[in-house]
Formats: C-alpha cells, structure tokens, sequence
C-alpha cells in the first residue's frame, strides 16, 4: 500500500472517532510495547473490532472497512508511526505470519445426549464453519481464553462446564489449537455473539454427519454442506466421534461415502454352490443384498446407504420405451 493508496481512506473515519479509538487500545500501550510494531498491529486489531461493533451501526453513516484500510488511517494518524507507513504491507505481513504461531484455546460444545456439536461461522469466511475459539492474550490462562473467546462467539459462559483436564488438541498449519471438552448443552440454549461482525451465525451439527475426510461426501448428502466448510473441524473430527460413540449404527447404517469399498470384486459373490434338482446339476448364485436386481449379472453393486432400497422393476420397465 504505497502513499497514494493511503490517500484514498484518509477521510473515511472521521478523526474524533479514530482519536477514542487511539486513546482506548494505543495510548494506553506501555512506551517499551509502542517500539514493536507487532504487538502495535494486534492493539489496531482490537481498535479495529472495537470500531465494527460500535460505531459501524444499521443507525450510523459509517462504512465498514478492512484491517489494511484501518492500519492506513492509524499510520497517518500517528506522529510515531508516519515515518513507517510506506512499509505498512510488510508490518502488516509479517503480523499476519506472527499470528499464526499464537496458541489459540476454544470450546467443543456437545448437546445432551451428545448427539450434536455446535459449530459458528464467521462473517468473513461464510462458507466454513468452526468451533469457537480465539488467540491467547499475553501471559493468559488457556481455560480463561477458551471461557473469554466461547462467550465472544457464542454469548454462553461455559465457566461452570470447563474441566481444564478434558481438552482435544491438534496443530494447523504450524499453529497450536485446544479445544476444551463441554458436554450436556441444551439444544434450545439461545446463543448470542457479543461481536456483530465476527460471528454471523451459531449452529448445531449432528455429529455423526461431520465429514471424515475432506473427499466425505457425507455432510453434503446429509446437510447440504460441502465437506471443504469444515476444514477447521476435520483435524479433531475422528476422536469427537469417539467421545460421542459414534460407530456406524449412528449414521443407520450409512457409512462415509469415502470410507466405502467400491471394489466389485468384495461386493460380489465369490462361491457358487451346486445342487441337485432331478438329478441334474444346476448352479445357484447367492445374491447380496448390495445388487439393485438380484436377476441381473450385470449390476451387482449398490451403496451401502441403500441397502434396504428396492425398486419396482416391473414399473421402471413399464417406462421404458
């Protein structure tokens, strides 16, 4: 972002508003933390939410805006920060990279009965769905970041529910995420995000139709919902299950379309047994319930979603011209 693109967003917050921002999450930095531009970047960061929550309102003439446009006003808007602008999108690169290596903590909210896992989407990734969870602050408590970030995201204080020893844990893309057990949820809990532009919505999800694999065709037969939207949930999908007990009863009888044996040679008979009918020899094939004519040798494979699916032959037939 060079001095002409800075130029563009100059007048698009006005300056007392950007000043109770600065004054609120910059000013109040200690003067040893205002020489790392890093830990600068994560305090716009919070000034930048703090802006979409509360002065970006259905009331208010104000526009929303990128983290990108925000940095431009504080840079300009800074006398120690003017001399640095012209590398804004490198300070800002290398932040998004720091940012990566930051533990985050968050919550596995599981219904009664644990059939259903609550799963949030955010306003800037509509097509995924997550857990809810969030990086942790300096020196925090993962359980307190789990409980803090849960109650942003969802509006439910899980304080009562966390056990600090009951937690699911998988590194992504370098970066370390737990995700703390809570269990017996009331389905009809009524959840509410306590940032209007973070979280777009809160849903439960059977657990049984999560994907197992990014190729599991499962959720979109089941949910209408591509597997690729829970990439965020795979890593820990396979031990949720086992938590839940989830086997392949739970999915009644239809197992993940991508776990299934397509070989036609293990759907097929593999004996044929002789027997005698007026003392001649006839052959008689054993059918398995995977053929969809059990008549027909030449189809003799079926899903094992649809096992216990029929089909009138003599009316399909009839349609036929």
């Amino acid at each position: 972002m060079d001095d002409t693109e800075l130029r563009t967003v100059e007048h698009s917050i006005p300056t007392d508003i950007l000043d109770d921002l600065l004054t609120r999450f910059i000013i109040c930095v200690p003067e040893s933390a205002k020489q790392n531009l890093i830990r600068i970047c994560f305090q716009i960061e919070l000034a930048h939410w703090f802006y979409l929550d509360f002065y970006v309102t259905s009331e208010s003439k104000l526009k929303t805006c990128s983290i990108y446009e925000f940095a431009a006003h504080v840079f300009q808007h800074i006398p120690s920060l003017q001399k640095e602008r012209h590398k804004l999108n490198q300070i800002l690169a290398e932040w998004k990279e720091y940012k990566q290596t930051v533990p985050t903590y968050g919550a596995i909210l599981l219904s009664e009965g644990m059939s259903h896992v609550l799963l949030v989407q955010s306003y800037f990734a509509k097509s995924s769905w997550g857990f809810p969870k969030g990086k942790v602050n300096e020196e925090e408590d993962p359980a307190h970041c789990a409980i803090r970030e849960v109650l942003e995201e969802t509006g439910f204080d899980i304080t009562n529910y966390i056990s600090a020893d009951e937690w699911l844990e998988a590194t992504i893309n370098d970066q370390l995420v737990r995700l703390y057990i809570i269990k017996n949820i009331p389905m009809d809990t009524k959840f509410q995000p306590k940032t209007r532009y973070e979280i777009k919505a809160c849903e439960w999800f059977p657990v049984a139709d999560l994907p197992n694999s990014k190729k599991d065709v499962t959720p979109k037969i089941k949910m209408g919902v591509n597997a690729n939207a829970f990439f965020m949930v795979l890593p820990f999908v396979k031990r949720l299950k086992m938590i839940c007990n989830v086997g392949k009863k739970a999915r009644h009888k239809s197992a993940s379309v991508s776990e299934m044996d397509y070989s036609l040679n293990k759907t097929r008979v593999k004996s044929e047994t002789a027997v005698k009918n007026n003392g001649k020899k006839t052959t008689e094939r054993r059918h398995s319930k995977r053929q969809l004519f059990i008549d027909d040798k030449s189809v003799d494979f079926c899903a094992p979603s649809w096992l216990n699916f029929k089909f009138d032959r003599t009316a399909i037939m009839e349609c036929i011209p």
